[in-house]
């Protein structure tokens, strides 16, 4: 069974640190994109960061650039999502995604999600 989960996720004062994990089941994640997705209430879902497969160029919305880092290790089957200096706008369900070639930042590209992790920036 082909399957992605997300951990990582949980409550950050504004300004901390979290990094969420996308581990993979059932399929090797270096064959594949991967994107970061979130999803805010009464938001739509938006593309965060990807990284493509082979050569692992990566992606970054300019919400944010500079704050997150995208990285894999494939000999965990898994990829990360470093999220610094978090704002409350940063509130949201983070979900990850695996694609069948290139790690581009539009969801209708991904075959296999995550069931998402809540990521909540408070004071």
């Amino acid at each position: 069974q082909l399957q992605l989960v997300e951990t990582g996720g949980g409550l950050v004062q504004p300004g901390g640190s979290l990094r969420l994990s996308c581990a993979a089941s059932g399929f090797t994640l270096a064959y594949y994109g991967i994107g970061w997705f979130r999803q805010a209430p009464g938001k739509e879902r938006e593309a965060i960061s990807c990284i493509s497969n082979g050569d692992d160029s990566t992606y970054y919305a300019g919400s944010v650039k500079g704050r997150f880092i995208i990285s894999r290790d494939n000999a965990k089957n898994t990829v990360y999502l470093q999220m610094n200096s978090l704002k409350a706008e940063d509130t949201a369900v983070y979900y990850c995604a695996a694609a069948i070639g290139l790690g581009i930042p539009s969801q209708y590209a991904y075959d296999y999600w995550g069931q998402g992790t809540q990521v909540t920036v408070s004071s």
